[in-house]
Parts: structure tokens; sequence; C-alpha cells
């Protein structure tokens, strides 16, 4: 047994199970496709296929739209079927969505893979999620939740370095390469869940004493501090991840005038900060209240809106692109707070059972200020409101901060990582193994 304090890559690679390798092994190998097309997607439809922006933003934000519309069937179905049979069919849409992209050269078809794209969206990560909850229990969880992030990061940053480089706007062929390496990619997670994951179902059994009791969305969000952990997710949505596809390189284009290359180093130097930062942050923040930790992130982020802001007095020049090298490992050192807290409270808060409709909620909150976001950029940024859009996130970030306070109300300390579950004298143990494939025979289902 090893103290957080003590722990290491090693300790940690030898507490989890074999399923658990697998799936972590594999992480940056699934995302490097999604590097590649990332940061270059709002460009792609703006300055190759000829979309204003605003529609570019649209067409961005009808990914996500459908998806929140899915999330709740999304949820269910996670928690019926299982999270690897909905790992595979998110993977499959996603890798159908890029490939349309590729040769996209109207509304209407870029309107279909965006579709695609959103099924993916709707089930295929909040599912990843639940999997990883059912291989692995305790300080473990928040461990892996993080280093998986580390992980996503540094095949997003490998192929956000690669495609900046590829990829120039007077040559559409680059374009359609790199969104047909995706679709390749995004294969990956079905061979694993064919193969080695086969007997990983990602499913916990109702109890007994639950079998006839109808648990409706509606329900979950009136039990205590599940409203506030949504709202937590859709704000997170609208001031982060939903402005790194669409605010934040429309931004640095239009205001910053820095080139598609910068833009692919700033994604890279979001990669290192997290890559290099992210072990490092678990073990500072092991013991603090998760809700602190969020608040914390809501500042750094804050921050970080307010560097990119600053280069539009400096448009062009080498200053301004540094400043969005720096807004961008602001942001990152943000992320690696956020990332091993708000899925540890969301499965942590949750039943094993209705875990699958627990992440669809945070997922469906996601998903609508990743909607709201683009939607928003595109307007203000087409119609010349740079600083408005600025003023617009700083506002969010407060939103956020405040929401967090509020729910450290609503939640049990061992929830928020203190008290009996998560102090610094808890030592770090092997994970629980609670996927009943893994522990009972009786339940495996080779099938799936």
């Amino acid at each position: 047994m090893t103290s957080p304090d003590q722990m290491t890559l090693r300790s940690f690679w030898a507490a989890l199970p074999t399923p658990a390798r697998w799936l972590l092994a594999s992480t940056v190998f699934q995302v490097l496709g999604r590097g590649l097309t990332l940061p270059f997607t709002i460009i792609y439809l703006h300055e190759v296929r000829d979309l204003t922006l605003d529609v570019a933003g649209t067409m961005m934000g009808l990914a996500f739209a459908v998806a929140l519309v899915l999330t709740p069937l999304a949820g269910s179905l996670t928690d019926r079927l299982g999270a690897r049979i909905m790992v595979m069919i998110g993977s499959a849409a996603q890798s159908v969505g890029v490939a349309i992209l590729a040769f996209a050269d109207d509304i209407p078809t870029v309107a279909l893979a965006m579709v695609f794209i959103g099924i993916c969206n709707a089930g295929g990560w909040s599912a990843f999620n639940v999997l990883i909850s059912s291989l692995v229990d305790g300080p473990v969880r928040v461990q892996y939740f993080g280093i998986n992030f580390a992980l996503i990061n540094l095949g997003i940053g490998l192929g956000g370095v690669v495609g900046g480089v590829f990829v120039d706007v007077h040559r559409p062929e680059t374009f359609t390469t790199i969104f047909l390496v995706d679709a390749v990619c995004m294969l990956i997670p079905i061979g694993l869940m064919l193969g080695p994951l086969r007997h990983v179902h990602g499913r916990s059994e109702t109890p007994e004493d639950e079998v006839d009791t109808k648990v409706s969305y509606l329900t979950l969000l009136r039990r205590p501090g599940v409203l506030h952990l949504v709202l937590i997710g859709l704000v997170f949505s609208f001031v982060g991840y939903g402005q790194m596809e669409a605010g934040f390189p429309a931004f640095a284009r239009q205001v910053s005038e820095v080139s598609t290359q910068v833009i692919g180093w700033a994604f890279a130097v979001n990669t290192v900060v997290i890559v290099a930062f992210q072990f490092f942050v678990l073990r500072r923040i092991e013991g603090h209240r998760r809700t602190r930790v969020v608040v914390l992130m809501a500042a750094i982020w804050a921050v970080s809106w307010l560097v990119l802001g600053a280069t539009a007095p400096f448009a062009g020049t080498l200053t301004a692109a540094t400043m969005v090298l720096v807004f961008h490992a602001l942001f990152a050192s943000g992320e690696t707070l956020l990332q091993p807290t708000l899925p540890a409270i969301t499965n942590d808060l949750a039943p094993a059972h209705l875990r699958g409709r627990y992440n669809a909620l945070t997922s469906g909150a996601f998903q609508l200020g990743a909607v709201v976001g683009p939607l928003v950029a595109g307007f203000l940024l087409r119609h010349h409101l740079g600083s408005a859009f600025i003023g617009v996130l700083l506002a969010g970030c407060a939103v956020l901060a405040a929401v967090a306070v509020r729910l450290e109300r609503q939640i049990s300390p061992e929830v928020n990582g203190v008290g009996g579950g998560g102090g610094d004298d808890v030592p770090l143990v092997p994970p629980t193994v609670v996927d009943p494939a893994l522990t009972d025979p009786a339940v495996t289902d080779p099938g799936r």
C-alpha cells in the first residue's frame, strides 16, 4: 500500500486491473485523429468550405444539439445495455461523421456529418466514463480520470502539431486527409471492445428493492447536489470546451490575427502543460474539497481569457502569438484541476446502477453549453464584438465558481473528496473491481 504523497505512475499502474490497463494504454491512439481535426474544424468550414462564421458556428453547434436531444436515451441505454455497447455505437458514429465531413462542400452535407458526430457526443464519451467507473473504485478512480485526461490531451496535442504543420487553407485536400485519418482512428475503440474488452459490459445490476422503481431524469435532478452538478457542467462547457473548437480559433484568427500554425502550437502547449503537470496536480489535490478545486479552476480560466482578450492591440505580431500560447498554457493548468474532480463527483454521487443516467445528465449539460458556445462566439465575433465575447466568458467563470460553492453544501464530504472517502490519511490501495463480468462468471456476456 502506498500513501498519496508516495504515489507514482508505477504504483498506479500496478493497482489497475488488466481491462483498465487496456483502456488507459489505448487512449492516446484513440484521440490522435481527433487532435488532427479539433483545432481546425471551424477554420475548415469557414476558410475552405466558405461558410460564414456564424453558419460554421451553427453547424458545429448542431452536433451538440443532436447530442442534447439523444443524451437522455443514451444514458438509459447505457444502464440497460452496458457502457461497452454504447462506446462501440458512439465510435462508429463519429467515424462515419468525420468521413462525411472530409468531403462536405455544402451545408446539407455538413449538417449530416454533424448529426453522426452528435450521436457519438450523446453517448460515447459518457459511456466511456461509466466503463472506467465499472472497472476501478476508490482513490484510484480519481487518479484514473486525471491520467486518462492527460493521455487524451497527449493524443490531441500531437495531432494538433501535425495538423498545424500539414494543413493549408489553399489546399483543401490536406483537410480531407486529416478528417479521413480521424475516421480510421475512431475504429480503435471498436477493436478493443470486440477484442480484449469483449467480456466487460460495464453494467451494474439493479438492487432487488429498486427493480420495480421507475427513475426519471426529473427525479434525479431533485436529488441533493445533482442540479448544481448539472449547472457546473453547463457553464464549464460554455466557457471552456464549448469555445475550444469555435470561439478560441475564430478569435485567434479574426482578432489576434495569428496563423493556423500558431493555433496548432497553442494546442501543443496545452498538451505539454497537462501531460507535464497532471500527475503532480493529482497528488496536490488529494484530500482537498473537489468543489474548492473547481473554484480555483474558474479563477485560472478567467485569467486565461483576459490574456487572450489582451491580444487585440497587438494583432498580427509576435506578441499576439506569444500571448495566444500563454492563454493555452493557463487554460490547460485549469483543466488539470477540473478533469479529476467533476467526473469523480458525478460517479461517486451516483448509485452504480444509475451511473449511465447520472453521466447522461452531466453530459447533456455539457452538450447544451457546447451548443450555445459556438453560437454566441460566431455571432459576437462576426459582428466584431471581441471584447463582449471575452466579457461573457469572464462572467461565466464567476458563475461557475459560485455554483461550485453551492454544490459543496449539497454533497457529503466523501463525495467531495474529503472525510472518510478521500482524506490525506487514507492509504492508496488497489482499486475494487466492481464490474460483475470481472468477478462473477455467471453474468459474463462474451457476446457483447
